[in-house]
């Protein structure tokens, strides 16, 4: 397998090879951050807040699971976090970008080239390859893909040697490998992951979440992943809980015993 620290394009080597400066500002160092984010939908009596007044910091390089019951505002996070959706109130960064203050052609500009996405589906497109699948994004933005960071990518999801199978020729885990290779192409500042094992066996969903866990460190990479499963979520560095929109603790390095015990009693929080 290709070295790291060879691949990665000179950008973002500092992030793997040395801590941050001393005096490092949290804009800096942070991946993800959320400043009073509020999302209601309607208005009037009708309105419904989704989140409400949520503050939190994602540092980089980690692994975070947001869990919560039906209804409690997961999805309507990430959509936030991810640029996916605009809060009513509040700040979202990306690192040192308030993407929540970018128009919607920016914003898109911005996910496509700073942010990746791996849902339950797979969204691969049936006519083409692994390699094609995984470099569309590049395509699309009208760039090259760098022949020795994608070997490496592949390789690291375990697809090295089926780079030209097309996805009907892939089991389902294969196939949220090559979804997962295909959020890593970009080099995105963080990758967001809604319920990536759903569709998943538990053996296929265990290789999908050891290589999640995996690339936080060796990518650099920023995961937060979206799950209703515990032990999905205990693969995670922390667990975020959400109840009715706020967010109301968290657990790190937690077992699935523990974070099963804590979502019996988010309501009475």
């Amino acid at each position: 397998m290709a070295n790291l620290h060879s691949v990665l394009p000179m950008k973002n080597r500092h992030s793997v090879l040395a801590p941050p400066a001393p005096g490092a500002t949290g804009a800096r160092t942070s991946a993800v951050r959320l400043e009073g984010v509020s999302k209601v939908y309607g208005n009037g009596r009708g309105a419904v807040t989704a989140l409400d007044n949520i503050s939190l910091t994602l540092p980089r390089s980690t692994f975070t699971a947001v869990m919560g019951p039906s209804g409690s505002g997961k999805s309507t996070f990430l959509h936030c976090a991810a640029g996916l959706d605009r809060p009513s109130s509040g700040s979202v960064w990306l690192g040192n970008t308030e993407i929540s203050q970018l128009k919607p052609k920016a914003r898109s500009i911005f996910r496509r080239d700073h942010i990746g996405f791996v849902f339950q589906a797979y969204n691969l497109l049936g006519a083409l390859d692994v390699e094609q699948n995984v470099t569309l994004p590049l395509l699309l933005a009208g760039r090259r893909a760098d022949k020795q960071y994608l070997t490496f990518v592949l390789e690291s999801v375990g697809l090295g040697s089926h780079r030209k199978r097309k996805p009907s020729e892939l089991s389902g885990g294969q196939q949220q490998r090559v979804a997962i290779a295909r959020a890593l192409v970009t080099h995105p500042d963080a990758l967001f992951a809604d319920e990536p094992t759903g569709a998943l066996d538990s053996r296929s969903a265990k290789q999908v979440l050891e290589l999640l866990r995996r690339t936080a460190a060796e990518f650099d990479q920023t995961i937060v992943m979206v799950t209703h499963d515990p032990v999905a979520a205990s693969y995670a560095d922390r667990v975020l809980f959400l109840a009715d929109g706020k967010l109301v603790g968290h657990i790190d390095r937690p077992t699935p015993q523990q974070i099963a015990e804590r979502m019996t009693h988010l309501g009475d929080w």
